[in-house]
């Protein structure tokens, strides 16, 4: 078997995805709508090697704990009919685990270079059920562009489709990193399941996000992004609320966010397209224009305690690169 290496870009949720139903299939707790983005990008190579003893990790040049890599690993030697450990070798040109969708990638990735390394060959939606069962949001790194999660009822139906939309080529999100990019204190998936379990919000917010799902639709198909952004703030907003009011408290901003979400309304207040989302961290990405780009760059990155800005167009889906 050879070894594989494939590309895959981040994706940020302009409708989150923030809760799994039980059971161990991965299933979402609701769709999801999202934007893949050129800026976040994960290689990763996978060689099945005989000599191995165990499935070995390596994480941006360092050795890593494969605790969530062997059982992904499973579902693919399952499928290939195999039972050869891999070797992985990951590296994301971006900060790993702090609330910008390095699972996401990663694990869509992952999906394709070992199916591939296996000699599976997979179509986009058996890829994008796959990479679900690594990370929720991974399903919908496997496209490029705006693209839709489906929770379906079962694991079948659980898989991510692309949207097309004429905002595609004009549109931008501006990233600000908070606090230089350290790794979060609570891991995505262990806050799901405590803000599900403890949060008096949370049956709120499952009733929220099929409006919001079918309101983002809407906004693509009448190439509208004042409607999505003001959205996609929204939805943003109301995932933290949850968030926060869980018992303890989940909260994830810093002051930094803060101050972020103040220099976005300010610029919206001057003219400016700029709407904010945050996912499981402190960093704010500001949906915007192309012709908005730089200047709200120039605004965030002014913003004390932010420590980088980038400006990312929409980006492609997952590939096989070597």
């Amino acid at each position: 078997m050879m070894a594989v290496t494939a590309r895959a870009c981040a994706n940020i949720a302009l409708v989150k995805y923030w809760g799994k139903r039980p059971g161990p299939d991965n299933l979402p707790a609701t769709g999801s709508l999202s934007l893949t983005l050129a800026a976040l990008v994960t290689e990763t190579t996978v060689a099945f090697d005989p000599t191995l003893a165990t499935d070995a990790f390596d994480l941006d040049g360092e050795p890593a704990d494969a605790t969530r890599v062997t059982p992904f690993l499973d579902l693919v030697r399952a499928r290939a009919q195999i039972a050869t450990p891999a070797r992985v070798t990951t590296r994301n040109d971006f900060p790993t685990a702090s609330g910008l969708a390095s699972s996401a990638s990663g694990f869509a990735a992952l999906a394709l270079a070992a199916t591939r390394a296996a000699g599976v060959t997979l179509d986009d939606r058996e890829l994008s059920r796959l990479a679900r069962r690594g990370s929720g949001s991974a399903a919908r790194s496997i496209f490029g562009g705006f693209v839709r999660m489906h929770a379906g009822d079962r694991d079948a139906d659980a898989y991510a489709t692309p949207i097309t939309s004429a905002m595609i080529d004009s549109v931008r999100m501006v990233i600000a990193i908070v606090g230089g990019g350290a790794p979060k204190t609570h891991g995505s998936r262990d806050a799901m399941e405590h803000v599900t379990q403890t949060s008096p919000l949370y049956p709120s917010w499952l009733d929220t996000v099929p409006r919001d799902l079918a309101t983002a639709e809407a906004a693509l198909a009448a190439n509208n992004l004042r409607a999505l952004g003001e959205l996609a703030e929204a939805n943003a907003l109301a995932m933290h609320a949850t968030a926060i009011a869980a018992r303890p408290a989940i909260i994830y901003w810093q002051p930094a966010t803060i101050a972020l979400l103040a220099a976005v309304r300010t610029l919206r207040g001057n003219g400016r397209a700029a709407y904010a989302t945050i996912d499981a961290g402190p960093h704010v990405k500001v949906l915007t224009t192309a012709g908005d780009a730089d200047h709200v760059a120039r605004a965030l990155a002014g913003v004390e305690g932010v420590t980088a800005t980038t400006i990312s167009g929409p980006g492609e889906g997952a590939k096989v690169i070597a």
